[in-house]
C-alpha cells in the first residue's frame, strides 16, 4: 500500500510514535511518504497534491534514530504526490502543540483530511470524527460520568472556587485546549497563586477543573486502543504506567520526565475500555490513547496519541506490527468491497 504520514514538521519531529510507525510500514515493504501539515496543495476540480518526501525502498538503518535522520536529511528531496494515488493518509500532527505563529496549522490537517476522504482516500483517524472531537477534553466529557472524575469547564473564577470547595479544596486546573502536561496546576487547601493561575489559564481560553485523585501520586496508565480494542502483540498489551519523576510532581507526562514501566490491566481499566470503546468505534477512531488513574479515565487523546516509542525500552513489544497490519486490512476491505464502506466505518473496522 501507499501510505502518507502527516506530521507537524519533518525538520523538528522527534523520534516518537509517528516515526516508529513509519519505520515499521517501511520495513513491511510499503511505499511510505511523510509530509508537513503545511504541505497540502488544493487544485479546483483535481486531486489534492501532497508536498512530501518519499522514503526510498532501499533505505538502510538499524534504529529508529538512524531511519529518521536519513528521512530528515536535506539530500532526500521533496516531491509532489498525487493524493488519488495514495491509499492511506495517517494524520499524526498534534494541533494542540502548535505555537501562536503557526495558528494556521491547528485545523489544516483535519480540514484537508476531510477533503481527501471525499476524494476517496482512507484517512486515519476519520477526519470528521477528529473535527468533532477537536477539543479532546470536551469530547472526553461526552463519555459516561461513572468512569470519570468530577469536572467543570468554565472561564468563571467564582465557579472554579465553588467547585474547589465541592472537591474538598483540592482540584487540578488545566487549559481546555492543551497537551503534554503544560499549564497544569494543583490547587490545594493553601490555594497558592490561585488568582494568578486562573488569570493565566483564562487568557488561553476555557479552563477544565477536575477533582484531584490521590492515586495520581503513583502515576497514571496510558492504554493504547486500535479499533476500540487494547493494542496487543505477542500476548502483551499496550498498557504503560507513567511514573512521576518525584513525589511532589502529580503530572505523569513522559515529556516532563516521567518514567515508563509495564503495567497490568486491572478490572477497572477493562471496564473503562468496555464503556469507552463503543463510542470510539461509532465515531470512527482508529488509534486512541486513554489515560487512567485507578478506576477513573482522566484524559483521552484522539488527535495524536503517543507512547509506542517507549515500549521496547521497558521490555514490551514495539506494538507497531499490529497497527500497520490493521491498516493493511482496511485497505484490503476497501478494495474487496469496491469503496462500499464509508471512511468512518473503515477507520474503526477491525
Amino acid at each position: 500500500m501507499k501510505i502518507c504520514f502527516v506530521i507537524s514538521d519533518v525538520a523538528t519531529e522527534p523520534v516518537g510514535t509517528s516515526v516508529v510507525l513509519m519505520r515499521k510500514a517501511h520495513q513491511r515493504g510499503h511505499e511510505v511518504y511523510v509530509m508537513n501539515v503545511g504541505g497540502f496543495n488544493f487544485y479546483q476540480g483535481a486531486p489534492i497534491k501532497l508536498t512530501c518526501k518519499k522514503i526510498p525502498e532501499d533505505l538502510k538503518y538499524k534504529t529508529p534514530q538512524e531511519f529518521w535522520e536519513q528521512v530528515q536529511d536535506e539530500q532526500l528531496a521533496w516531491t509532489k504526490a498525487d493524493s488519488s494515488k495514495i491509499d492511506v493518509v495517517f494524520l499524526r500532527n498534534n494541533p494542540t502543540e502548535e505555537t501562536d505563529d503557526r495558528h494556521w496549522a491547528e485545523h489544516s490537517g483535519i480540514a484537508f483530511g476531510r477533503m481527501l476522504q471525499e476524494q476517496g482516500v482512507l484517512v486515519l483517524n476519520d477526519a470528521n470524527a477528529m473535527s468533532n472531537a477537536f477539543i479532546d477534553k470536551l469530547y472526553f466529557e461526552e463519555l459516561p460520568p461513572s468512569i470519570k472524575p468530577k469536572s467543570l469547564i468554565t472561564r468563571d473564577k467564582d465557579e472554579l472556587l465553588k467547585f474547589w470547595k465541592k472537591c474538598d479544596k483540592k482540584m487540578v486546573l488545566k487549559p481546555l485546549e492543551g497537551s503534554g502536561g503544560q499549564n497544569v496546576y494543583l490547587i490545594d487547601e493553601e490555594k497558592k497563586n490561585f488568582n494568578q493561575i486562573v488569570t493565566s489559564l483564562t487568557e488561553l481560553g476555557y479552563v477544565i477543573a477536575q477533582e484531584f485523585l490521590p492515586e495520581v501520586s503513583k502515576g497514571d496508565v496510558r492504554i493504547i486502543l486500535v479499533n476500540g480494542r487494547i493494542l496487543e502483540e505477542k500476548g502483551e498489551l499496550a498498557v504503560i504506567r507513567r511514573v512521576n519523576k518525584d513525589k511532589a510532581e502529580f503530572r505523569s507526562n513522559l515529556s516532563l520526565g516521567a518514567t515508563a514501566k509495564p503495567a497490568k490491566l486491572t478490572k477497572a481499566m477493562e471496564r473503562i475500555v468496555e464503556i469507552t470503546a463503543p463510542k470510539l468505534i461509532k465515531d470512527g477512531f482508529f488509534f486512541v490513547g486513554l489515560d487512567v488513574v485507578d478506576d477513573k479515565l482522566i484524559e483521552i487523546n484522539v488527535l495524536s496519541p503517543g507512547g509506542l516509542d517507549y515500549c521496547e525500552a521497558i521490555g514490551l513489544p514495539e506494538f507497531t506490527d499490529p497497527v500497520i497490519e490493521a491498516i493493511e486490512r482496511k485497505v484490503a476491505y476497501k478494495e474487496h468491497y469496491n469503496h462500499g464502506f464509508s471512511n468512518r466505518e473503515l477507520a474503526s473496522m477491525h
